[in-house]
């Protein structure tokens, strides 16, 4: 697909662009460059990398190798905190063995 069949119908060929709105439609569709609104204020989309407001780039499966790790750490953590509340339950009493007989079955005579 060439320029000419992307471009919005209020930009003429060889014209400069009538607006930003033009503009930003044709980034859009050409260059796939989009900007986010609200949380993602100052990120953008351009290509196939999302960039920071601070021009740092991420690509998608960058993204996805931290997501992978943020979930592993997750689920490690959870299995940790399980195992401690688990230990934490555990009570150890000292008991005499002798004193348990003679209270259980009495002392024995021959």
């Amino acid at each position: 697909m060439t320029d000419e069949l992307i471009r919005p119908p209020c930009w003429l060929m060889n014209q400069p662009c009538p607006n930003e709105c033009a503009e930003a439609h044709y980034m859009h569709v050409v260059r796939n460059h989009v900007h986010l609104y609200r949380d993602w204020s100052g990120w953008r989309l351009a290509g196939r990398d999302l960039i920071s407001p601070h021009g740092e780039r991420i690509n998608r499966q960058r993204l996805e190798g931290l997501l992978w790790r943020a979930d592993a750490q997750d689920i490690r953590d959870a299995k940790r905190n399980r195992k401690k509340s688990k230990l934490s339950k555990i009570k150890v009493v000292i008991y005499d063995l002798d004193q348990y007989r003679r209270e259980r079955f009495g002392t024995y005579t021959a």
